[in-house]
């Protein structure tokens, strides 16, 4: 059965959020020495992954295979929070507030992704 009536991936919140976040990454990266562009490169495709993730499922029209690409974006919703966690310990940007935000940003992510999933299931079960 086909889930979704609603519309685009881009109407969903828990996109918006996460595509937000995306930007907002791709934002504080430049203010990150250049030494370390292996934690620019990880967080940058980590944040990426998260939206990409739920509109790929979105887009695959089965509640299983959305189910399992939303657990894709957590996964890398989690990988994110570690990241920013070592640029706010390792002090890599000097404005910590910025970090304190986006982590703030990515828990209320997590929130939507895990009421999304539970939606998913309750249509799953639902369908059958």
């Amino acid at each position: 059965m086909e889930e979704n009536k609603f519309g685009g991936f881009t109407e969903l919140d828990v996109w918006k959020m996460a595509h937000e976040l995306r930007i907002k990454i791709n934002i504080i990266t430049k203010f990150i020495p250049i030494s370390d562009r292996h934690i620019i490169s990880q967080i940058k495709r980590s944040s990426c992954s998260v939206a990409t993730n739920i509109a790929e499922g979105h887009g695959r029209y089965h509640f299983q295979e959305n189910i399992q690409f939303c657990r894709q974006a957590r996964g890398s919703l989690s990988e994110t929070i570690d990241h920013l966690l070592y640029i706010q310990d390792t002090k890599l940007i000097k404005k910590l507030s910025s970090i304190e935000h986006l982590i703030n940003l990515c828990e209320q992510i997590m929130i939507k992704l895990n009421a999304y999933i539970k939606y998913l299931k309750n249509c799953k079960l639902s369908s059958q």
